[in-house]
């Protein structure tokens, strides 16, 4: 698989914790963050529909104005 060299730029903890989970597994850190990539390109977002069902109506307390009412500046 051809590669593009990409610089990312990493919390100190992020780049220790990146470090130690690529010796314990033996592999590098540019792998792990590959694997990461992968995995998060993978994922599909939330459907908008099952979103908007969600949150529909979930502050039914909520007082809009009548549109006369709205400042027109």
């Amino acid at each position: 698989m051809a590669s593009v060299r990409t610089q990312i730029y990493l919390t100190i903890e992020q780049r220790a914790r990146l470090d130690e989970l690529a010796r314990s597994q033996g592999t590098s850190m540019a792998a792990l963050v590959r694997q990461a990539v992968d995995q998060f390109l993978a994922e599909e977002g939330p459907d908008p529909v099952t979103a908007l069902n969600a949150t529909f109506a979930t502050m039914p307390e909520l007082e809009v104005p009548e549109r006369d009412e709205w400042d027109r500046g």
